[in-house]
């Protein structure tokens, strides 16, 4: 079975260029409420099974957290569901924060 890819920050803003690429932040409501990745859509991971369906036709997605490792969770879900390429960001938003990217409000 095909695995998910972890990705740095300057990775991440890299795929961010591609215009079918979707982004998702699976952070609980209160995480988000502090700043999102611009471009970033909210699903918490609680609800990824129930809203999977609404995403089974992207082809990569990229998905992050607070640290990483809901993320890679979801990444490895999204396989499983046979999503083309899923991504998780190492580190979430600290290691986005630290690489001195910004964030927006939701």
């Amino acid at each position: 079975m095909t695995q998910f890819h972890n990705i740095d920050p300057m990775a991440l803003t890299a795929l961010m260029a591609k215009p079918k690429l979707l982004l998702i932040d699976v952070r609980n409501e209160d995480e988000v409420a502090r700043g999102m990745i611009a471009n970033a859509i909210h699903i918490p991971l609680s609800m990824l099974a129930v809203e999977y369906p609404k995403l089974a036709d992207k082809d990569e997605i990229v998905f992050y957290c607070h640290s990483g490792v809901r993320s890679a969770m979801a990444a490895e879900f999204a396989m499983q569901q046979g999503t083309a390429q899923a991504y998780n960001l190492s580190g979430g938003v600290i290691a986005w924060a630290r690489a001195g990217y910004a964030f927006v409000n939701k």
